[in-house]
């Protein structure tokens, strides 16, 4: 223990990286999710399709090759951009797709009769999906929502292979000088990403708390 509060100023730095990687991915993902999620029952094909391609492609690519995309591929088209912000684009792009999965299953659990409501009283398509349809989809998509948001913090472990210093970069930077405290470094940064786990699970047992007595 002694020797982890000697090092817990570069430990806690990498923490804090990390969750900054991980709280700007997950508001990203969160809203470009929901929109995907809306364009897959879109009644309008483009969009329905744009949706299905995104998804499909993004959950069938490995997390390292959509981390490759955006720190190697799109800088050589003339972008610039930190390593951070690079990480934050791809781990949200990435979660993005998991993020609509759970909200469209969400919104095919809203009883079909509430868009026929939505439709007979003059409602669009937007309006009964803003007004009607997601805030009970949501409800029901908290807790598979909770799973991938603690899914995409242990995914942004990732980051530490593209020059993000978050906890698992600092482990391998700690490790170089101090390879005889293996089992000390392990164990401390496994404790403190279990830490995190169960902030977020929580978090979304207390929002699922909430609504379902809302």
């Amino acid at each position: 223990m002694g020797f982890l509060w000697d090092n817990h100023t570069v430990i806690l730095d990498a923490f804090g990286e990390g969750l900054i990687l991980s709280g700007w991915a997950a508001l990203f993902a969160l809203v470009t999710g929901t929109l995907l999620a809306v364009m897959r029952v879109s009644p309008v094909p483009p969009l329905r399709w744009t949706g299905t391609a995104y998804v499909s492609v993004l959950r069938n690519t490995p997390l390292v090759l959509c981390f490759m995309v955006f720190t190697s591929a799109i800088p050589h088209l003339g972008f610039t951009a930190e390593p951070l912000t690079w990480a934050i684009w791809a781990l949200s792009a990435y979660t993005a797709a998991f993020v609509c999965e759970a909200v469209r299953a969400g919104i095919m659990s809203v009883p079909r009769g509430q868009a026929e409501a939505a439709r007979a009283v003059g409602m669009t398509f937007g309006q009964s999906m803003r007004l009607v349809i997601l805030p009970q989809a949501l409800r029901a998509a908290v807790p598979p929502l909770g799973n991938t948001m603690i899914a995409m913090w242990k995914n942004s472990t990732v980051a530490a292979g593209f020059g993000v210093a978050e906890g698992a970069g600092a482990l391998h930077d700690l490790l170089n000088e101090y390879a005889d405290k293996i089992w000390t470094l392990f164990i401390g940064i496994a404790v403190g990403y279990m830490v995190v786990v169960f902030v977020i699970s929580a978090v979304f047992r207390l929002i699922e708390r909430t609504w379902r007595y809302a």
